[in-house]
This record gives structure tokens, C-alpha cells and sequence, in this order.
């Protein structure tokens, strides 16, 4: 709870007056019983001691008094509604916001050991249950607090032994509700883990929805799924279950306290000792108590499910962000680039994924890594854009080591083309600014061209407005990695990276995109990197690294590598082979 108050602090003048205003709203509602105590004690009780005037005059003016005290409570309760839904949405939306830019700025490692959908399902969970706790905090635990004050001051103005007894429940409510939520609180936990669990895995099986659907694993995947809800709604009737006991435990209570307080105050207008007034506001000011504090219950789950909540956002915001220098190096354009016996074990690995990895290559140059699959060709690729951090050796930008360098900086200056090219629901315009939101439609209609989309600008009939997917056109894999390739180059990057680009792509298409991919690191000025499995697609490069679990253990051009007869050799003879 210290990290929610220390969101609150920053709108404590909103809440502090929504507050009063709450203040504003049950005191002046609690006028009403007090005024009916002195319509019945001076008029009704009097009636032959007054005239008819006297009692139309009398009972006409508090009358005109209940009304307006109902109408300064009413203005004063929409006002408090109004702001308690401006203090939980700006809270609730600058929690989310926090959690979401914390999520993003944590080191890449965390997002493979986790579903994505988890952390989306916590950051709305939490956002969720701080709005519904505030909302309670505020209208139900300070207005009922303002309430119990002014009833015990009033009732000890009417008789000393009223107030002690009116207020004996509140000890009795708090032990049964100790009592139970230590329970609630577990259950609730487990509750939210599974919550999230859920969450992840319903992400994974609707991304993943051509392959569920592809190999008939549907029935399969709502079994799994249905499994998870299942298990979340025995733990959600279990807590019901808890929160019944201690809703029929504090009605009981509260029944047999107002009991007795009927029967104390009935003795004490026996006794002479107060009027029907005072007993009639009284027995009035039970409800108003005892109501509100039978909602201890509820009130009291809304708290476990925000304290389980905010833990679990509280362990995204305690995971260490991704690593910065204090005082990073200002990098200029990328010249250069150079590993200098880099080695890098994965946390859960024995032996290093790659080990004394050195080369060296500068602008307008064109370089490759081969090898067989687990070679470490992809582990390279995230150590070269700082997604993984070296375990020994280091990385040389511009002549400055990577840990002297923000790794933003040089994500900036990057082009990359992956193997599953990622589109985003939108038109192509939408797609190509997402990297370069301030590109003109000349830099967007000129990168594609350069990449060789004159067959999708050809049939896509609005142009850039032009929609992708199924409410618009529908592009090929070809077409997907151009659009890849021209979003890339649209960033005007100093170095460009193919990552496995053409290894999904039929052989015509990856001998197309083969092509671009040459004519492009052939005439534009940067660092060019070719990631691949198939080598007709680096045959171009000045250089190319043979890698073979974990180590460079060839290095030339394509024809010199022939040259050698060596591993690379006898990948180009079973490729060639299979032609």
C-alpha cells in the first residue's frame, strides 16, 4: 500500500477536497433525524400548548430546513462523485502509463521467460481494483468515520450511556473481519496469479490462431484454457464463500447490538430520561451507521484484491531496468563496427551460446553470418542491438564500447528486416511511419520503390490510404518482406540488418527479395549485416563468418570459402544439392 500512497500524495489538494466535500455531504444528511427530533418534541409532543399558527409556522420552517439541508448534501455528493472519478481515472491511467513505459525500458531477457499477456492483464487489473478501492475508501469508510463521529457526539449530548453502547459493535465488526481476511487475502493472491496466467495464455492461442486452427487444436486449446477458469472460479466461490460468513457474522451482530440499543433507549423513555425526539433521531441514525458498516465485507475484498494487485504491480516496478551508462558517449553517424572476443551465456546454460566472437566491419560494407541452425547466428544479432549484454569481451560502435554507449542510440541508426515480418492493422502509410512518424509521403512512395513494391503500390487503389489485411488488400510473403525492407529503409539508417529475411519465402520470391536486398547494400552507404540459413542469399558480401556452435570457424568470400572445402563448402554442396 506505500506504493499506492505515493500516487496519492501527488493529488492529495483533489482528495483532500473530495473529501470535505464527503464531510459536506453526510453531515448535512445526518441534520435530517435532528430536525425531526425537534418537530416531535416541540410541536408534535406540545400540540395543546400551541397554536394553530405556532405549529404551521414552526414545523413549516423545519420543513423548509430538511430541504435544504437534502439539497447541500445532493450538490455536495455530485460533486464528490465527480472528482473521486477524476482522482481514480487520472491515477488509475498514470499507473498503467508507469507500468507500461517501466515494462517496456526492462531488459529483453524478462520477455522471453514470460507471457506478454501477463503483464497486460496485471497493469489493467491493478488499474481496475485502485479505482474500486479508492471509490470504497471514500464512499463508504470516510463517510461512515464522519458518520460515527457526529452520531457519538450527539449521542452522549443526549445520554452518556447511549454513545458506549451505540459504538460496541465497531471492536466486534473488526475482530470478525481480521478474522476472516487474512484467508480472503491468500485466496486472493492465487486468484490474481491465475488471472494473469489466463490472460498470457489466451494472448498466446489468439496470436497464434492460424496454428491452433491449422492443425484442429482448438477443442484442445478451450480445454486448457477452460481448465484455467475453472481452477479461478473454485478459488472465486471459495472466497465468496469466506466473505458470506462474514457478511451473515456482522449482520447477526449488528441485528443483536440494534436490539439492545432499542431496548436501552425504551428503558430510558420509561425512565423519563429521553424524549420520543431523541429516541425517534437515534433509532434513525442505527440505520445510517449499521448499513454502511455491514458493507465492511465488501469493502474489505476490495481491499485484499487491490493489495494483491498492486504487489504484483509493484514486482514490475521493482524488476531493474535495461542498463545505462550514467554519462552515455554522444554518438555521431555509425562508422564503425567490431566484436572483440564477445562471449554470451544465456542465465539458465552451462556453456556459452557464443564464445570469442571477433571481426570488424565499417560503413559500405557487406557482411554475413551462416551456419547451421543453433549455431548462435540469432544470438548475434541481439548482442549487436544490445537485447543481450556480453558476458566477457566487448562491442566497439565508433570506437567506443558498448558499455559506454545507450543502446537507444544505436536502435535509432537501425534498419532490421526479421524473418516474420510484423504488420500492424492499418494502412501501408500507417505501417512505413511506424518507425519514422515524420516522413513525408515522398520519403514513404520513394522507400518503397526502392525496395521494389511497385507490384503492391500497382494494385493497392488508394495508394498509401491503401488498407492491409483483410478489409483491404492482401499482400503475399514477398510483398510482406518489401514492405519490411522499404519500412527499414525509411529510417534512413546507418546500418541495416537482415535477419533470416528470406528463409519463410518459396525460392522465386527469395531470389526476388535476394535481389533487392543486393542492389540496396550495394549502393546505399551503410553497414549492411546478412543473418542467413541460405546461402545463395550472401554470396554478394565482402566478407562472410562461418559459425558452428558458437564460433567463428571460417571467414572469406563466398568464392574463397569454396576454396577451403570446409563447413561452408559442405552447406553450399547439400543446398545445391537440394536444387
Amino acid at each position: 500500500m506505500k506504493l499506492l500512497l505515493s500516487y496519492l500524495r501527488q493529488y492529495w489538494k483533489l482528495i483532500a477536497l473530495t473529501l470535505i466535500l464527503a464531510a459536506i455531504n453526510q453531515i448535512f444528511s445526518l441534520l435530517d433525524p435532528i430536525i425531526f427530533r425537534h418537530i416531535i418534541d416541540e410541536y408534535v409532543s406540545k400540540h395543546s400548548q400551541l397554536t394553530a399558527h405556532q405549529f404551521y409556522r414552526g414545523v413549516g420552517l423545519l420543513l423548509l430546513a430538511v430541504i435544504g439541508v437534502a439539497f447541500v448534501s445532493r450538490v455536495a455528493k455530485n460533486f464528490q462523485d465527480y472528482f473521486i472519478n477524476v482522482v481514480t481515472q487520472r491515477l488509475g491511467a498514470q499507473m498503467y502509463a508507469d507500468g507500461l513505459k517501466h515494462s517496456l525500458e526492462l531488459p529483453y531477457a524478462v520477455f522471453e521467460d514470460q507471457r506478454s499477456g501477463e503483464t497486460l492483464g496485471i497493469l489493467q487489473k491493478v488499474r481496475l481494483d485502485v479505482e474500486k478501492l479508492i471509490a470504497a475508501a471514500i464512499n463508504v469508510l470516510f463517510t461512515t468515520l464522519v458518520g460515527i463521529i457526529f452520531v457519538m457526539i450527539y449521542a452522549f449530548s443526549v445520554h452518556w450511556l447511549i454513545a458506549p453502547v451505540y459504538f460496541s459493535t465497531i471492536p466486534i465488526l473488526g475482530w470478525v473481519s481480521s478474522m476472516l481476511g487474512a484467508r480472503i487475502k491468500i485466496m486472493q493472491k492465487k486468484i490474481v496469479a491465475q488471472t494473469a496466467a489466463l490472460a498470457g495464455s489466451t494472448t498466446e492461442s489468439l496470436r497464434n490462431i492460424e496454428l491452433v486452427k491449422s492443425l484442429g487444436l482448438a477443442r484442445q486449446e478451450i480445454k486448457r484454457l477452460n481448465n484455467t477458469t475453472q481452477q479461478i472460479l473454485q478459488l472465486e466461490l471459495q472466497k465468496v464463500r469466506y466473505l458470506r460468513s462474514l457478511s451473515f457474522l456482522q449482520g447477526t451482530s449488528v441485528n443483536f447490538l440494534r436490539t439492545t440499543i432499542l431496548g436501552l433507549m425504551l428503558y430510558l423513555i420509561f425512565a423519563q430520561e429521553i424524549t420520543f425526539g431523541q429516541f425517534f433521531s437515534l433509532w434513525i441514525y442505527s440505520f445510517f451507521i449499521f448499513g454502511p458498516l455491514q458493507e465492511l465485507g465488501n469493502v474489505l475484498n476490495i481491499y485484499r484484491e487491490a493489495e494483491a494487485s498492486l504487489q504484483n504491480f509493484q514486482d514490475i516496478i521493482d524488476k531493474p531496468r535495461e542498463e545505462r551508462p550514467e554519462s552515455p558517449v554522444e554518438l555521431a553517424a555509425l562508422q564503425t563496427l567490431a566484436f572483440e572476443n564477445v562471449a554470451f551465456r544465456y542465465t539458465s546454460a552451462h556453456d556459452n551460446s557464443v564464445e570469442n566472437i571477433s571481426f570488424q566491419t565499417r560503413r559500405g560494407q557487406t557482411i554475413a553470418f551462416v551456419g547451421p541452425s543453433g549455431s548462435g547466428k540469432t544470438t548475434l544479432v541481439k548482442l549487436l542491438v544490445g537485447l543481450y549484454r556480453p558476458n566477457d569481451g566487448q562491442i566497439i560502435y565508433n570506437d567506443h564500447p558498448h558499455t559506454y554507449i545507450d543502446f537507444d542510440q544505436i536502435r535509432e541508426r537501425i534498419g532490421f528486416v526479421t524473418q516474420e515480418t510484423q504488420l500492424f492493422a492499418g494502412t501501408i502509410r500507417e505501417n512505413l511511419l511506424f518507425v519514422n512518424p515524420t516522413a513525408s509521403d515522398n520519403e514513404c512512395l520513394h522507400v518503397l520503390r526502392r525496395a521494389a513494391c511497385h507490384r503492391l503500390l500497382e494494385r493497392a487503389e488508394n495508394g498509401l490510404d491503401t488498407l492491409i489485411g483483410e478489409s483491404g488488400v492482401k499482400v503475399s510473403g514477398g510483398e510482406k518482406q518489401r514492405l519490411a525492407i522499404a519500412r527499414a529503409l525509411l529510417r534512413c539508417p546507418d546500418m541495416l540488418i537482415f535477419d533470416e529475411a528470406t528463409s519463410a519465402l518459396d525460392s522465386l520470391t527469395e531470389e526476388e527479395i535476394t535481389k533487392t536486398i543486393r542492389r540496396i547494400s550495394k549502393h546505399e552507404d551503410m553497414i549492411t549485416i546478412l543473418i542467413a540459413h541460405r546461402l545463395s542469399t550472401i554470396m554478394h558480401a565482402d566478407r562472410i563468418f562461418v559459425l558452428e556452435k558458437g564460433h567463428i570457424v571460417e571467414t572469406g568470400s563466398h568464392n574463397e570459402l569454396l576454396e577451403q572445402k570446409g563447413l561452408y563448402f559442405a552447406m553450399w554442396r547439400q543446398q545445391i544439392g537440394e536444387r
